[in-house]
């Protein structure tokens, strides 16, 4: 079928073969499907939806544009986790190597910041000499050895992925459902995964503001995965402030060791990690229920084999051998700090989450165009959480800046993100809702 029947078809709202869907796709590979078929097709999409069957179809037909990894030889779980962006939330940093040290294998394929969130890799990119794009057998080794490798996706995995999305990105078809589905599955179903968790954020920091959109966007990333053939569960979490208590690059990877070697116990990102490490363990069947799950990750973290773990991952993919002992000694650090001074007493009731993270691209933490460097030094930290009680000059948070100018309008920036009340607000859950198969 000619590309332009596909894209009529789909305008006049019927569904799409499995063949239809997979012929489109092959053409957007090899480049025989335009620009603009892409862009109508894509439109034609976001006005007229897709069935269940047919999101699967799609996610297939892009997995299978390129390779698709295989994991034979290796004697653990394949298991991932994704999300979909938020401010300070560094999960998968820690997430993984505790993931790794209860027995699960994570081949961890991560982006770059998008829109206000940060990437992961941009954090990563902070440690000298880490390798975020390794050979595949460099990649596979380290699986195989450690439990878990987070790296770049690479030009080999789910190709079509990279034209549509670029496409979606300039013809505002970005936030259609079934696309979304499609370009996050297509992607982790080529890393040959067995089970995945989904976050979905949820809150004025996450692409998705309102439950009823987070909850629409889980229950098709769970459908679809387990159609498609790998055990999928999501958790919807709350974004309305940010996650881990620094926002940043460096500062995140700062954040990470210091919750890897114990000193965040009791926080609301502890509660997160070990929550969506408690699903993986359930999803691939190494434990049966999520409390003994949760129980096994929390003894992972305290005994300290995540944080070897964690150590083992970085020297293995390029980076220092002792960064778990000596973090300082190699993370930039900025030249200028100033603390963020509360300007009356009260309680912290609320915050302006998307802010703090445009706030961190103001200081050259992330990009504004596709091949702007980044200042891996400057972010925030020290942030501290909705509900605490301040007095008046008590600090805040702090901005980390390249120089004096910009730490003066980070400051005047974060204080500003900041409602301060008499009244303590109710207590937020971290986690809102899970869904299932």
């Amino acid at each position: 079928m000619l590309p332009q029947e596909t894209i009529r078809r789909k305008r006049s709202g019927d569904p799409l073969s499995r063949e239809e869907i997979a012929r489109f796709v092959a053409g957007v590979t090899d480049g025989s499907v335009s620009e603009g078929q892409v862009a109508a097709f894509a439109m034609a999409v976001w006005f007229k939806g897709m069935a269940r069957d047919e999101t699967v179809a799609l996610t297939l037909a892009m997995r299978d544009s390129g390779d698709v990894l295989d994991w034979s030889g290796i004697d653990r779980p394949i298991a991932d986790k994704h999300s979909t962006g938020g401010v300070g939330d560094n999960v998968s940093l820690m997430l993984a190597p505790i993931a790794a040290a209860c027995g699960l294998a994570v081949p961890m394929i991560s982006g770059r910041g998008l829109g206000h969130t940060g990437g992961t890799l941009d954090k990563l990119e902070s440690i000298p000499g880490y390798t975020i794009m390794p050979s595949a057998d460099l990649f596979r080794r380290t699986v195989k050895d450690v439990g878990c490798a987070i790296i770049g996706q690479t030009a080999d995995l789910a190709p079509a992925d990279k034209r549509i999305y670029a496409i979606r990105d300039v013809t505002a078809t970005v936030d259609s459902v079934p696309l979304i589905t499609a370009s996050i599955l297509s992607k982790k179903l080529a890393a040959g995964l067995q089970s995945l968790v989904l976050d979905v954020k949820v809150g004025n920091g996450a692409f998705m503001t309102e439950i009823s959109e987070a909850e629409t966007l889980a229950r098709s990333l769970v459908e679809v995965a387990n159609g498609a053939g790998v055990k999928t569960s999501a958790l919807i979490t709350d974004m309305n402030q940010p996650l881990a208590d620094a926002a940043g690059n460096a500062v995140e990877i700062t954040n990470c060791i210091a919750f890897l070697r114990g000193e965040k116990a009791g926080s609301r990102l502890e509660h997160v990690v070990l929550a969506f490490v408690a699903e993986m363990l359930v999803l691939s069947g190494l434990e049966k229920d999520l409390a003994a799950a949760e129980t096994k990750a929390a003894q992972a973290l305290s005994s300290g084999a995540a944080a070897e773990t964690f150590g083992r991952m970085v020297q293995a993919l390029g980076g220092p051998a002792d960064l778990m002992e000596r973090p300082e000694a190699y993370l930039a650090s900025a030249p200028v700090v100033r603390a963020v001074i509360a300007p009356e007493a009260g309680y912290l009731v609320s915050c302006e989450t998307r802010g703090i993270g445009l706030a961190v691209i103001e200081l050259g933490g992330g990009r504004s165009r596709p091949d702007d460097a980044i200042d891996h030094r400057v972010g925030f930290d020290r942030l501290l959480p909705l509900g605490m009680r301040v007095e008046k000059g008590d600090e805040i948070g702090r901005v980390h800046a390249a120089n004096e100018a910009d730490a003066a309008r980070g400051v005047a920036r974060l204080g500003a993100l900041y409602r301060i009340g008499p009244d303590a607000p109710a207590p937020a859950p971290d986690i809102l809702k899970r869904i299932s198969a």
